[in-house]
């Protein structure tokens, strides 16, 4: 992707590494900007502290990136929110200065639950899920399965997220949301006893 952007100079590229530190595979962390260093004068990288740190309801994000960039997103909030309050700012320096050695733990964990939820998904019919490397959501295609099951008003989706809901009480995302219809998207963010659960009450609409 670098090599092609290096063609199209007039490109400004945001490059999301929220996920930058919820990551469990082999090989390092690498962004554009890593793999293409020629891209560094128009990449615009945006991060925060809601994930790798669970601060989601702190809302602190941060940019970095070209000069002209930044003033002028810098023009455009300032006019149009205001400032996340004194504290969120504190607690954030403090995440992003203080002892990084938990992640460590924390992924490790994420990873034991993306395991054990994927293999538990795979054993279940018609049910087709890639393995992550990292982040805590596992995406899973269920199309298939919404055909076999040949529900009463669920052909799709979203509809079957609803389905499961009303009759499981078990909450998942629809993955048309993310562009991605006929799967659905589970949060592994939970403990290993509600992710048993949640397997419980899929296999008891699958496997009936």
């Amino acid at each position: 992707m670098g090599a092609v952007l290096l063609k199209h100079p007039n490109i400004v590229i945001i490059s999301d590494d929220i996920y930058e530190h919820t990551y469990w595979a082999t090989f390092p962390f690498a962004n554009i900007v890593n793999a293409t260093p020629e891209l560094y004068d128009r990449t615009l990288v945006v991060n925060g502290v809601s994930k790798a740190y669970s601060m989601t309801g702190w809302r602190i994000g941060y940019a970095a990136g070209p000069v002209n960039v930044i003033k002028a997103m810098y023009k455009i909030q300032g006019q149009s929110t205001t400032n996340p309050c004194s504290i969120s700012q504190k607690a954030a320096v403090t995440a992003l200065n203080g002892d990084q050695s938990f992640i460590t733990n924390m992924n490790k964990a994420f990873k034991e639950r993306h395991d054990y939820f994927m293999h538990e998904l795979q054993k279940l019919p018609g049910v087709k899920c890639l393995a992550a490397d990292g982040a805590f959501y596992v995406l899973f295609q269920v199309q298939d399965v919404i055909q076999k099951l040949n529900l009463p008003n669920v052909t799709n989706d979203h509809q079957f997220a609803e389905y499961l809901l009303n009759t499981v009480g078990l909450a998942l995302v629809p993955g048309s949301a993310f562009g991605a219809p006929g799967y659905l998207r589970a949060s592994i963010a939970a403990s290993m006893e509600e992710l048993k659960e949640a397997i419980k009450r899929l296999q008891k609409v699958i496997l009936t």
